[in-house]
């Protein structure tokens, strides 16, 4: 953010310099300017526009002489006031990634053998760097070494193990102290890096997950690790942890929770909301705040609030990646919710603390982007950016075996970035799931450029959130009362049956995996909560039944279906719509609860379990889906949706009314699913009763 002090001076390319003064400072006024480099030499200014910007006046200036990155210097103005210059978007420019972009051999971060740890870190715009060594006897400073392409090195002769250090440099006129952004070892609160190797670690070994053939096989289950295990009594050793949440005993097989619950949903995929550090929780103090993690500060340090150990790095990574193969061995597979589009602070984020501004959308005037609504929008196009980013998606599926990423807000990130993080990812897992919210933000990304779902025919492996999906069938996701399909609102019946179909038919998607069908996600109201006030004069009964309703429609539409934790037994947050920071009281799953609702739970275990079985309502082509999907409605408020293949035909029934009606199959069919248990298990007539759902199978 500029102009917040009275003088201020950024470098915006190796000829220009825009200088800002505010106008209670010789009212703003200044006919010369110049710097002052760290020998006293001086460089002239030479003004060429001046601009009243309110409070302040900027002056834009040519350099009249040659700017050397890393260099120190200082601007003056005609009163002889000065001020630090600050290396700005001349780190944007071209001649600046020809000059200080390192080959991708250069390997970043901490590498640590018995006898030697080197330290590499890339930061061409600082003065001078030195790692500071945090041992028992105090401090100790190893002094870096500038190299060629702004990068830094420095090297002990010594067995440094879990020794821990920070980064201290001078970047823009300010002295300051970093964590290593390359290294996953870190400190409480990730206030420093320790000396450690991945490769040491007796990591839980690797069990094979069976590979699904394609992507609408899956069945991905939201949830978090704090929610998961977060409610009291039932029998988790150390609640709200990577460890309780994969835990197994006497009392979770007792009172059917954590791990031991999930295993029984027929679910095949379970989603992690951010497990990466993210800023807003005291690692010390976890009972203090409550966050859903999307304010990420630390892209390949997991976080410590879920470890049992914050103090130790090595524990957090340990308990995660043995919590991930306990997900294997049960037959579930991990996918890690990442937010790669903005931070929780960008002055205190190491990366932008080493290189400002590099890392950042930012335009021509130093404006940051702002399309997340965070502050910030991190810039995945830079060579450096890409890298490290990429590098992590690496160290996240080699490293923690992992099986699948959804994006945070995607459509922040540029569309080539999302390719090549696919294309790795699919080069070592097949059926790795690549899918994210695809919105169209307004960042200073370029349309054409971004990774959301207008430009979906651009990214072939990368599925995207079916906001379509969502409100046709729950309705409105900002204004509760009104209704979707699923919910009564009959006048949304044809759009119901298109977004059945992936949304093929309306040309959304050119291929079914790329709907990511959901009705309900962490955030905004959960479903339950939206029907109770569109269905308020109903009783709890018909909003039960609205509920299996709409969990149908998700689990059995073409595509991929998305269920949020807890959206099986009416999950409430309490009618609050976005509950990140509320307490666990509002987010943690209720066990309690879910034992109420225990008729639901079960419906939707037969659902999951069909959607597994039939392989017609998992076409994987758009050509299958208009071949062999096809609906038609009873009196405009019953969908008739039928789907086929080689292997099978069924025909679907959703009756979102207070109606009953009847259709004839005109011969004979198996009744699979009937969720008023209506229609005998054989039968030619269909009964459809009010708010009701029904699968059968033709003979």
């Amino acid at each position: 953010m500029r102009m917040k002090e009275r003088l201020e001076c950024y470098l915006d390319a190796y000829t220009i310099a825009n200088i800002y003064m505010i106008k209670d400072f010789y009212q703003g006024q200044s006919q010369n300017f110049h710097l002052k480099d760290e020998k006293n030499n001086i460089i002239p200014l030479s003004i060429q526009s001046k601009d009243d910007l309110g409070d302040y006046i900027r002056y834009t200036c040519t350099v009249d002489g040659e700017i050397v990155v890393g260099h120190d210097y200082l601007m003056y103005e005609e009163h002889a006031q000065y001020c630090p210059v600050q290396y700005s978007h001349i780190v944007k420019t071209k001649e600046f990634a020809t000059n200080f972009i390192p080959e991708p051999s250069v390997q970043l971060g901490c590498a640590y053998t018995p006898k030697q740890t080197t330290w590499t870190v890339w930061s061409p715009v600082a003065v001078w760097m030195e790692v500071v060594l945090h041992e028992k006897t105090g401090d100790r400073i190893i002094p870096m070494k500038r190299l060629e392409k702004g990068v830094w090195q420095a090297s002990v002769k010594e067995d440094l193990l879990h020794t821990f250090y920070n980064y201290r440099f001078k970047v823009n006129g300010k002295i300051q102290d970093s964590c290593d952004p390359y290294n996953p070892f870190t400190g409480v609160n990730t206030k420093t890096s320790q000396v450690n190797s991945l490769d040491r670690l007796k990591l839980a070994k690797k069990i094979p997950t069976q590979p699904m053939a394609q992507d609408t096989d899956a069945i991905i289950y939201e949830c978090s690790i704090r929610d998961m295990t977060s409610q009291k009594n039932n029998g988790f050793t150390h609640p709200r942890t990577f460890e309780a949440f994969s835990e197994e005993n006497e009392t979770t097989r007792l009172f059917n929770t954590g791990l031991t619950y999930i295993k029984s949903l027929g679910v095949t995929h379970v989603q992690l909301m951010p497990v990466f550090d993210f800023g807003s929780i005291d690692e010390e103090h976890p009972d203090f705040y409550y966050n859903w993690g999307y304010d990420p500060m630390h892209y390949r340090a997991l976080e410590g609030s879920y470890s049992t150990n914050p103090y130790d790095p090595e524990v957090r990574i340990i308990e995660f990646v043995k919590m991930v193969q306990d997900l294997h061995a049960a037959g579930l597979k991990v996918n890690l919710d990442l937010v790669f589009n903005h931070v929780w602070k960008r002055e205190e984020f190491a990366l932008d603390q080493l290189v400002p501004d590099y890392y950042f959308l930012m335009d021509s005037q130093g404006h940051y982007s702002n399309g997340s609504f965070c502050g910030n929008d991190i810039d995945t196009r830079p060579e450096m950016s890409e890298r490290y980013l990429v590098d992590s998606i690496k160290m996240y599926i080699d490293a923690f075996d992992v099986d699948g990423f959804r994006f945070d807000l995607m459509g922040v990130l540029d569309y080539t970035i999302m390719n090549e993080i696919a294309k790795y990812a699919k080069s070592v897992k097949k059926d790795f799931m690549i899918y994210g919210e695809g919105w169209d933000m307004p960042s200073f990304v370029p349309p054409e450029l971004r990774a959301s779902q207008n430009n979906q025919a651009k990214m072939p492996l990368v599925g995207q959130f079916s906001d379509r999906f969502r409100e046709v069938i729950r309705g409105s996701n900002d204004q509760l009362e009104h209704a979707g399909y699923s919910n009564g609102n009959v006048g949304r019946i044809h759009d119901a049956a298109i977004v059945m179909q992936a949304s093929i038919p309306e040309n959304r998607y050119d291929q079914p995996f790329k709907a990511v069908n959901y009705v309900e996600c962490h955030d905004n109201h959960t479903m339950w909560d939206k029907n109770r006030v569109i269905c308020f004069e109903e009783p709890r009964s018909s909003r039960m039944k609205k509920q299996v309703l709409s969990l149908a429609m998700v689990l059995l539409a073409q595509g991929t279906p998305f269920i949020h934790c807890g959206q099986e037994f009416g999950r409430t947050k309490h009618n609050l719509g976005n509950t990140y920071n509320r307490s666990d009281y509002f987010n943690m799953i209720d066990y309690h609860r879910r034992n109420d609702f225990e008729v639901v739970v079960e419906q939707f275990k037969v659902l999951t379990r069909i959607r597994r079985e039939h392989s017609s309502f998992r076409l994987n082509t758009a050509e299958k889906i208009l071949t062999n999907v096809s609906t038609e409605t009873i009196e405009d408020k019953v969908l008739v949706y039928r789907t086929r293949d080689e292997h099978e035909s069924l025909v679907s029934f959703f009756n979102p009314t207070d109606q009953c009606f009847s259709y004839n199959l005109n011969q004979n069919a198996k009744v699979l699913f009937d969720s008023d248990l209506l229609n005998p298990p054989i039968t030619n007539s269909i009964k459809i009763p009010p708010l009701s759902v029904i699968v059968v199978q033709l003979f």
